[in-house]
């Protein structure tokens, strides 16, 4: 997930007659256009790369001295990228590059090659010449790349000075050679990003519960251009212990076959997650009898009765966007049903088992697609809930750790 623009008021320079156009003046505005685009640009898109950038193994250059032959040279190829805050990153030539890291730990570690956009600005050279191209920095790191770096590769290296090699299988890369599966492209923003996490209960865990619900989050990238899920999908303990944890979720989903039975205080972190706008999405077996009954006390404790989505309006987000439904599926020749209590939206069927691949391979591309398709509108439905009930309450979410790691870079940047 790339976070939005810091809100943070422009300022531009007042021109009059008098006012001596100095340097500094003539910077800041320039500096002034060069922030409403990208404000424009990150409002609107995402950071990636937008053309060519290719990494490919390149024998040792004939200069470089005999020590740094060791199979371990890359050349990145021209081409061009975009950073998070919309700086173009432009390699207008082939660059040879050595690998210079050396694992010293027991176990393969993951090294990442990426590119990002240097302000001429900020070298620390003597200025020679009237005009000055922007330029770029190539990196090798052993953590993620930073909001402002685009990772055009990464490598699963092996401990000592192993060499590297080409995939057999570029979508299943082996140790030691070039990964190309998780470079970001330049494309659209999504209007919005929904936050899921997978709760855990004593219980034992439904077969590929957690893989299914990846699969539905993946999906939204391909079904729908407005909506993406956000990609790391986190676990969390339920009954929920910390409230403060659980409202940077804007839907939580469990699962099973065991009643669900809340204390007290579990129940008031409940309320507090609820009343924030998130959405509890439980899910239950059509036979799993005990665990239906407790969800109806549950709803009966909130005093948020439970109403059959078939009774409501038939305009109700949940059938309509953003895709329509008439009628709900029928899965593993069991009909679907599905309740919603305020900030409940209880499952009766199979739904999540559809949404990824069964271990026999066996599931119909219809019956995968139609699941998706309507976990997809749960999403939603979670999405626009927490959204309008934050517009309710007049104040902004807490900034994630991410969008606090990229607020210090603009701000060493001061941008």
């Amino acid at each position: 997930m790339f976070p939005a623009p810091q809100i943070k008021s422009l300022e531009r320079l007042q021109v009059q007659d008098g006012v001596l156009i100095n340097a500094e003046r003539w910077l800041r505005s320039h500096n002034y256009h060069r922030q409403r685009q990208n404000i424009h640009y990150q409002s609107l898109n995402q950071p990636g790369v937008v053309y060519g950038l290719g990494v490919s193994l390149i024998a040792a250059p004939k200069d470089v001295p005999s020590q740094y032959n060791d199979r371990r040279w890359l050349q990145i190829q021209p081409g061009i990228a975009i950073d998070l805050i919309g700086n173009p990153i432009i390699v207008p030539q082939a660059i040879d590059f050595h690998l210079a890291t050396d694992i010293t730990e027991e176990k393969p570690r993951l090294i990442y090659i990426v590119v990002s956009y240097v302000e001429p600005e900020s070298l620390q050279r003597k200025q020679t010449q009237e005009y000055e191209a922007e330029t770029f920095r190539i990196d090798e790191k052993t953590t993620p790349p930073n909001p402002l770096e685009v990772e055009l590769c990464r490598i699963l290296l092996q401990p000592g000075l192993v060499a590297l090699e080409n995939p057999k299988n570029v979508f299943f890369p082996e140790l030691n050679s070039l990964d190309f599966r998780y470079r970001q492209i330049a494309r659209s923003r999504p209007s919005t990003t929904v936050r899921v996490a997978h709760l855990q209960t004593t219980a034992p865990e439904e077969p590929n519960s957690f893989a299914n619900l990846s699969y539905l989050i993946q999906s939204t990238t391909s079904l729908t251009h407005n909506l993406q899920g956000e990609e790391q999908i986190d676990r969390l303990a339920f009954p929920l212990q910390d409230p403060a944890v659980a409202i940077n979720y804007d839907l939580l989903f469990t699962t099973g076959r065991q009643p669900i039975t809340l204390g007290p205080q579990e129940l008031t972190n409940l309320t507090s997650y609820l009343d924030t706008g998130g959405v509890l999405l439980i899910e239950s077996p059509t036979d799993a009898v005990e665990r239906l009954e407790s969800v109806l006390d549950l709803t009966e404790q909130l005093a948020t009765p439970l109403e059959d989505l078939r009774k409501l309006d038939r305009n109700h987000p949940l059938r309509t966007q953003p895709f329509l439904f008439a009628a709900l599926p029928i899965l593993n020749q069991k009909p679907l049903q599905i309740l919603i209590a305020g900030g409940i939206v209880f499952v009766i069927g199979d739904l999540s088992a559809s949404w990824g691949l069964d271990d026999r391979l066996s599931l119909p591309r219809e019956t995968i697609r139609t699941a998706q398709e309507l976990g997809i509108n749960i999403l939603h439905f979670a999405r626009s809930r927490r959204q309008m009930t934050q517009l309710r309450q007049q104040t902004l979410p807490p900034p994630t750790a991410k969008a606090d790691s990229l607020k210090n870079v603009l701000n060493k940047l001061e941008l």
